[in-house]
């Protein structure tokens, strides 16, 4: 199955492929993929980077034929002119480039433009002409998006996940797709033979982010395990973390549960809520089980407030008051 089949696709039966959206690492993971199937095996494969290797370079690529007598699959990354801004400079050679475009369809070559952009200028006339001529697959994903793309990615590469080892990768990412993607890659190298990513492996290769350890934090707390809390919060100011990043991670994360438990208490459903936030599913879902009340959450609000202005003027010093902020919990 092909790869961008995961993404909607503007007509999934033209070879030639705009991928568009502004995660760079996950658009060149697709490009390659899709290069790498069966069908391209015999085709001369070049990758070229229109900033950096000029559009004469792309032209002359995709209107000559191969010195090995095949077709060739071209990757071309930063096709700078279909954004807003040009540089005058390149005005005649955007003009006769929009002429190939226009017949790219008669052309053997087949090139997969790499966009990482979060929007083209689809005015211009050369964005038009290709937007005609390729099949555009936009990489774009929300956050609650995130485990159900992986999840899919993991089952079409041959690869088995269950729900609590997705939760598990997606939370040690921080939520982020760039970095969930190099973190599955880095599982998948090393799994073993039955293909299978478990909560154990993920636990032994990759490290928990400085977001989700506040999180198990601030959880141990509200739990009434200041033990643990305590022992992890030094670990942390072992490690060289200072308090008022600390302090940041704390106030974003009590926030976050705030805004969560105003609309559980508006009667709002979980789905309703991740689509809002436009948050992880597993993060929401984690903050609706949390029991503590909306009194309190303002309290520590105000409380990481008032201790961030002290740390930063001066007034605090040390880590004791950040304790025992972690103690008034």
């Amino acid at each position: 199955m092909n790869i961008l089949s995961l993404f909607k696709q503007s007509n999934s039966k033209i070879p030639q492929t705009l991928i568009l959206g502004e995660d760079a690492f996950l658009n060149d993971y697709l490009a390659r993929k899709f290069v790498a199937q069966e069908q391209f095996k015999d085709f001369e494969h070049i990758t070229l980077d229109c900033s950096e290797d000029g559009l004469d370079e792309l032209m002359a690529n995709l209107t000559e034929s191969s010195l090995f007598d095949n077709q060739k699959i071209i990757i071309a990354k930063n096709p700078f002119f279909l954004t807003a801004k040009v540089a005058a400079k390149y005005k005649k050679d955007i003009e006769k480039l929009q002429v190939i475009i226009e017949h790219l369809n008669e052309i053997e070559n087949i090139v997969v433009f790499v966009a990482n952009y979060e929007n083209i200028d689809r005015r211009k006339k050369i964005s038009k002409a290709l937007m005609k001529q390729v099949n555009v697959v936009e990489t774009k994903l929300k956050p609650y998006e995130i485990s159900g793309f992986l999840k899919a990615l993991i089952k079409q590469e041959g690869y088995t996940i269950t729900n609590q080892a997705l939760q598990m990768l997606i939370q040690r990412s921080d939520q982020v797709l760039d970095t969930a993607l190099a973190n599955y890659l880095k599982l998948k190298n090393i799994c073993d033979d039955d293909h299978k990513i478990t909560e154990s492996l993920i636990d032994r290769t990759i490290d928990r982010s400085l977001s989700e350890n506040i999180f198990e934090i601030l959880s141990a707390a509200f739990k009434g395990d200041y033990v643990q809390a305590s022992k992890r919060l030094d670990d942390h100011l072992r490690e060289g973390n200072n308090v008022v990043q600390l302090l940041a991670v704390f106030q974003n994360q009590l926030e976050f549960l705030m805004v969560v438990k105003v609309l559980q208490n508006r009667r709002w459903s979980q789905d309703q809520i991740v689509r809002e936030l436009k948050a992880n599913p597993y993060r929401i879902k984690f903050a609706m089980q949390n029991p503590v009340k909306l009194a309190k959450l303002k309290d520590l609000i105000k409380h990481s407030i008032e201790l961030d202005f002290g740390y930063k003027n001066g007034t605090y010093h040390g880590n004791e008051f950040l304790k025992m902020f972690l103690l008034s919990i």
